[in-house]
């Protein structure tokens, strides 16, 4: 019984195994984050990492083109 794989099985399987580790700590590396709008025209912009360990809120002022964010410490 032969159980030694190809090159090109082996290279497939290497492939595939990167991908799935790879679409797998993009989801779960970044728990979620959010963006709001508000009334006089700022954007909130809420970043959360895994498990809320981190988490940090960002109040944007668009001018035209440009945005210029500050983060703040007070939760909106």
């Amino acid at each position: 019984m032969n159980t030694t794989q190809t090159p090109k099985k082996r290279m497939t399987s290497t492939l595939l195994l990167l991908a799935l580790l790879g679409s797998g700590l993009s989801a779960g590396g970044c728990a979620y984050g959010g963006i709001a709008t508000t009334p006089d025209g700022s954007v909130i912009v809420a970043r959360n990492s895994m498990l809320g360990a981190n988490r940090k809120i960002f109040v944007c002022k668009l001018n035209g083109t440009a945005m210029t964010c500050v983060e703040t410490t007070n939760a909106p």
